[in-house]
């Protein structure tokens, strides 16, 4: 028996609502499936437009939505409240929800997804992640017959915009940051892209979705790629690596360990290969082994092209049951090898005061590297440790960063994966003069 078409009303007419529109309007076939009755903004009269159907109702009155009943609401509003209360209204009511809000799923993703298990609706938000990449499709659908290990990703388009550029020319973060917030990758205040708090509120989702687990977003360890350097792209090819931010989550005993933050990667892998505003993320499972994800991780068409295939889920999946997200407990990272970076005004003495105060905490030297070119009062120079925890690195860079001789705060990034001096074959060694012990 034909089914009638899914009754839909968006929430917002922004970039991504109005893309959201389009796509279904220049695709009449998805007319028996998918149909818009209503479309919700403040201040409507601004965002009326001519091209959507005239059986179409704009209003600014979300109670007026509410009681056309719906089949389903399309969230492109964003922020968690008022956002928050329409999707709750929405599910209680047992009206399906697709929602593109990971900032909303990342604080109370649990309890919708409750509310809509509860009352025989679906919560689908395969847009709050990647924008275009059907990665939570394939994660759901593909993968789940592996026991998943790892989730790692390059989540957020800016930072990896700002990165990939100051890879190619050495750029300084300041130059690169204004021209971004010029091309429109970046806002205004970056803050959320370049210190993590937008790829930290992904992963909370993707992690929900690999794990069925719910990570308390204030859990998230976040490292700011602000203190990025051209120095410090300079020494990761010496590495056989380069610089991008990184957003992981990995189970171990029952427990997870997740951070978002920058980290060398060697330059021929899925991130180091990744550049602008792309995405990236790997799966890591048991049995299959990595698979990789990438495309286009933001833009109002590529995020509508998640949200309407959503929808098209909701049409063909109406008996299907809702998942829940109990609570998980995050743990600090497991042992890995750091690259710490000092810019000093050089002296006798340094590299054996910072070498003794990381043999205090047991951590070993595997390689010293120093390019020659730059200042005596403004020397950066390399050093990189192997595996330790992170607990006494931190100790040891405490320590280390109350000495007199430092120009700029240490700067302490994992290496992604361990195998960086073998690939770069870097061993343990001294470039150039180095630091005078």
């Amino acid at each position: 028996m034909a089914r009638k078409p899914l009754r839909v009303a968006l929430l917002g007419f922004g970039t991504v609502g109005s893309s959201v529109a389009k796509i279904l309007v220049e695709r009449p076939e998805l007319g028996d499936h998918v149909q818009i009755t209503h479309v919700f903004n403040r201040d409507v009269a601004r965002k009326r437009t001519s091209w959507v159907p005239a059986s179409v109702v704009w209003t600014d009155q979300i109670d007026e939505l509410f009681a056309a009943r719906p089949d389903a609401v399309v969230e492109v509003v964003g922020g968690i409240e008022p956002a928050g209360g329409w999707v709750r209204r929405a599910l209680m009511g047992g009206v399906s929800v697709v929602t593109a809000n990971k900032m909303l799923l990342a604080a109370h993703g649990p309890e919708l997804l409750h509310l809509a298990a509860t009352n025989g609706a679906q919560l689908r938000f395969e847009a709050a992640v990647a924008g275009g990449v059907p990665l939570i499709h394939g994660v759901r659908e593909g993968l789940s017959g592996d026991r998943l290990i790892r989730v790692a990703g390059i989540l957020n388009g800016t930072s990896n915009y700002i990165l990939s550029r100051m890879a190619g020319g050495d750029e300084p973060m300041a130059v690169v940051l204004a021209d971004a917030q010029r091309l429109g990758y970046a806002e205004a205040d970056p803050s959320a892209d370049v210190d993590g708090h937008d790829a930290a509120a992904k992963l909370v989702v993707l992690a929900g979705i690999a794990f069925r687990r719910h990570l308390r977003l204030d859990d998230i360890p976040r490292q700011s790629i602000r203190p990025i350097s051209g120095a410090d792209f300079r020494y990761a090819r010496r590495l056989g690596c380069t610089i991008r931010q990184i957003a992981m989550v990995e189970a171990r005993d029952g427990a997870f360990h997740a951070f978002v933050g920058p980290a060398l990667v060697l330059r021929g892998s899925p991130f180091g290969l990744n550049m602008g505003a792309n995405n990236v993320v790997t799966i890591a499972g048991h049995y299959g082994g990595e698979n990789s994800f990438s495309g286009a991780g933001a833009g109002g068409l590529a995020t509508a092209v998640a949200v309407v295939s959503d929808l098209l889920s909701l049409t063909q999946r109406t008996h299907e049951r809702g998942e829940e997200w109990p609570s998980a407990r995050v743990v600090p990272p497991a042992a890995r090898p750091y690259y710490l970076r000092f810019v000093v005004h050089d002296r006798p003495g340094i590299l054996a005061s910072i070498a003794a105060a990381l043999a205090r905490q047991r951590i070993n030297l595997d390689a010293v590297l120093q390019e020659p070119g730059y200042p005596k009062d403004a020397l950066p120079f390399v050093i990189t440790v192997e595996a330790c925890e992170d607990a006494p690195l931190r100790a040891a860079l405490d320590e280390i960063a109350r000495l007199e001789f430092h120009a700029e705060p240490p700067l302490a990034l994992p290496l992604l994966p361990s195998a960086v001096a073998e690939e770069s074959g870097a061993g343990p060694q001294t470039l150039g003069d180095g630091p005078r012990p």
